[in-house]
Formats: C-alpha cells, sequence, structure tokens
C-alpha cells in the first residue's frame, strides 16, 4: 500500500537530519494518513479511504465529501476517489 493520500495526493517527502555539527543524513517526511470512513450524502453511504490529517480538514472546510469531491482536480485523485467522483457527477445529472 502506497504512503499517498487518496484524495490530496500528498505523498512521501525526502530531506535530512541536520546535527548540531551539521552533519547531513538522508531521511523521509511520511504524511500523515488516517484511515476514516467519509459519508457522501448524495450517495446516502459511506466510503473507506486513507486520506491525510491535513486533507481530513480539507473535507471538513468545504462542507463534506461531495463538495470536496466536485472541486478537486482529477490528477491528484486516487483511482478509488475518481470513481467515487463520478458516481457523485452522475446521482448530482440524474437529480
Amino acid at each position: 500500500m502506497a504512503r499517498r493520500c487518496e484524495l490530496t495526493g500528498k505523498g512521501v517527502q525526502s530531506g535530512n537530519n541536520v546535527s548540531h555539527a551539521k552533519n547531513r543524513t538522508r531521511r523521509r517526511f511520511l504524511p500523515n494518513l488516517v484511515k476514516v470512513t467519509l459519508l457522501s450524502e448524495i450517495l446516502s453511504t459511506g466510503v473507506k479511504m486513507r486520506i491525510s490529517a491535513h486533507a481530513l480538514r480539507s473535507v471538513e472546510h468545504r462542507g463534506g465529501l461531495d463538495a470536496f469531491l466536485v472541486k478537486a482536480k482529477d490528477a491528484d485523485l486516487s483511482t478509488n476517489a475518481l470513481q467515487i467522483k463520478r458516481k457523485i457527477e452522475k446521482a448530482q445529472a440524474a437529480a
């Protein structure tokens, strides 16, 4: 399982540990991923996803999963999130 947020695409970054003597060794900065079940109001179902804590705050700020996915770019979303986005768009068009 890749260490990548399904909604924002945030992934692993690399950098240096820097000691007091300015010695540098390589390290990895991992995203803060959490497993959550987000509720879709349009689909009236829960969707299990592995997203970053930052993305969770963004979803709540934009007014829920449906509003977030409608505004999100397709390039940032995972295949699972893209399928959910298509279902939401189809349900909105039918309603």
